[in-house]
């Protein structure tokens, strides 16, 4: 974050990510589990994959996914 943003809107990413974080678990009262997070990280990229297609279709593309040839 610190390349792409520069240090201090760095700084307020992290303390944004960790606010989040301290009010999710004050609201629910649950203890810290890294299962949460994890999930909102999924979504997030699959949120990224549908705005890529979605983008690609627009230019005239269509993505594929890479095959693992062995």
């Amino acid at each position: 974050m610190k390349w792409k943003l520069g240090a201090p809107a760095a700084v307020k990413a992290t303390a944004h990510k960790l606010a989040r974080i301290v009010y999710h678990l004050l609201s629910t009262r649950q203890p810290y589990s890294d299962e949460v997070f994890a999930r909102c990280d999924q979504q997030t990229s699959a949120r990224a994959e549908i705005r890529l297609r979605k983008q690609a279709a627009e230019l005239g593309f269509q993505l594929a996914p890479i095959t693992e040839t062995a």
